[in-house]
């Protein structure tokens, strides 16, 4: 790994943490591609290195989501019991996706990871705000029937889930967004727990592995990540509370589409260098 490679890795870092905070991601939209990058320009087959960065960006998203979280939780919006429900059946979940993407080709695991995310954000874009602000689903069977797809989506493509779990809140459960946006943090702490040891398991004995890698998760780039993530999950927490939930929900899909686009490979075949 080069010094630019270093430098790249605690850039992003930052993004992730402040976007954790404050739209209630992982940040693996921002590391993934990132990653990918970084460990292809190191000589690492496609293959491996989607693998790889999805397995370090849970490990990433664990202690990001763990900050942000704590934040959210002392202004009171996370909704602990619908997270704990959600998060516990989504960890089991989270694994054996997991488990199931090792055997899955890096290439198409790519651009699904894409396909998924823009239809998500033209999804929650199309919804319509009703007129009367309806009460947020307290049903506990309903949260374990949705953490069990989120939970799998979230193990497969090496995310904490809340590019796909916040608009499922916000469309199907009708959380509220800041509600949305802290909870999903909470419920991240479980399903990123999952998917590390689903992705450490599936990447024993593979050979051509950078140093420090623990199976499909590199601890170099986990650390030069979280470095400066965990303290700016802290600061997007805080500015989410200072904004209008609509702004916070039109910041969110820009993101999505963008990462969507991006994971796709939309910007490489235009020949856009973004």
């Amino acid at each position: 790994m080069t010094l630019a490679h270093v430098i790249i890795l605690l850039v992003t870092g930052v993004g992730v943490g402040f976007a954790g905070g404050l739209l209630g991601l992982g940040g693996a939209f921002i590391m993934t591609p990132v990653q990918y990058i970084v460990f292809t320009d190191m000589g690492l087959p496609a293959d491996t290195a989607v693998k790889l960065a999805f397995g370090t960006s849970l490990l990433v998203v664990l202690p990001t989501a763990a900050s942000g979280a704590w934040r959210h939780h002392r202004i009171g919006t996370v909704w602990w019991r619908a997270a704990i429900f959600m998060g516990g059946c989504g960890l089991f979940f989270a694994f054996a996706g997991a488990i199931l993407a090792a055997h899955l080709p890096g290439v198409a695991l790519k651009i699904a990871f894409g396909a998924i995310v823009l239809l998500s954000g033209i999804r929650m874009l199309a919804a319509r705000q009703p007129q009367v602000e309806p009460e947020p689903v307290d049903n506990l069977w309903l949260w374990v029937a949705w953490s069990i797809p989120l939970g799998l989506i979230a193990g497969i493509f090496g995310i904490g889930g809340a590019v796909v779990m916040i608009p499922v809140m916000v469309l199907a459960l009708k959380f509220r967004m800041h509600t949305a946006i802290a909870t999903s943090l909470a419920v991240m702490i479980f399903t990123s727990v999952g998917g590390i040891i689903g992705y450490i398991v599936s990447g024993i004995g593979v050979t051509d592995l950078p140093p420090y890698s623990i199976g499909y998760v590199n601890l170099t780039s986990w650390l030069l990540l979280v470095l400066t993530s965990v303290g700016m999950a802290q600061v997007g927490a805080i500015a989410a509370h200072r904004l209008p939930a609509s702004y916070l929900k039109y910041f969110f899909i820009v993101v999505m589409f963008y990462m969507g686009l991006k994971m796709i490979g939309v910007f490489d075949w235009l020949g856009w260098p973004i």
